[in-house]
């Protein structure tokens, strides 16, 4: 059973690959109730192991709940939401409609893209403009995700 979440006070928020404030209008606060919360996210692998070892070295997590179908991974503090990476017999084939932006934490942005290629991720062009201010890497089984050129530190 995973923990309740608390929802505590409202920071201003932002835009995440700008990092800019979004406005009272952007951000009305209709929602403060939460009615839903993202609890898990799905990714669909023909190596279920590889892509939950892949993510678990990349975010530093740690499989929680494994059977012959899931591979549900955490970080230890049990927050949410948290990845299931689902057995599934066919490999993807087209480009991802939901995707992972990343920040480095802790370090520069471009030791964090070296240590993300060192552990299986590809540079992959899914038709980004030459002059993005991110980078479009993928997992070893061609899931696509960014890596977002200003660090958590930076925003």
């Amino acid at each position: 059973m995973r923990p309740a979440r608390v929802n505590t006070a409202r920071a201003p928020l932002t835009h995440q690959r700008t990092g800019r404030y979004l406005t009272r209008e952007q951000d009305s606060g209709e929602n403060d109730a939460m009615p839903s919360s993202i609890a898990v996210v799905a990714i669909d692998a023909v190596q279920p192991h590889l892509i939950a070892g892949f993510w678990c070295k990349v975010l530093g997590w740690q499989v929680v709940e494994e059977d012959a179908e899931v591979i549900s991974i955490a970080p230890s503090d049990g927050a949410w939401p948290t990845i299931d990476v689902l057995a599934v017999p066919e490999r993807k084939t087209v480009k991802n409609r939901l995707h992972f932006d990343l920040r480095a934490d802790g370090v520069a942005t471009s030791q964090e893209l070296e240590r993300l290629l060192s552990l299986g991720a590809r540079r992959v062009d899914v038709g980004q403009q030459p002059d993005v201010s991110w980078v479009v890497l993928s997992d070893p089984e061609g899931n696509e995700f960014c890596l977002l050129s200003r660090s958590v530190q930076e925003v």
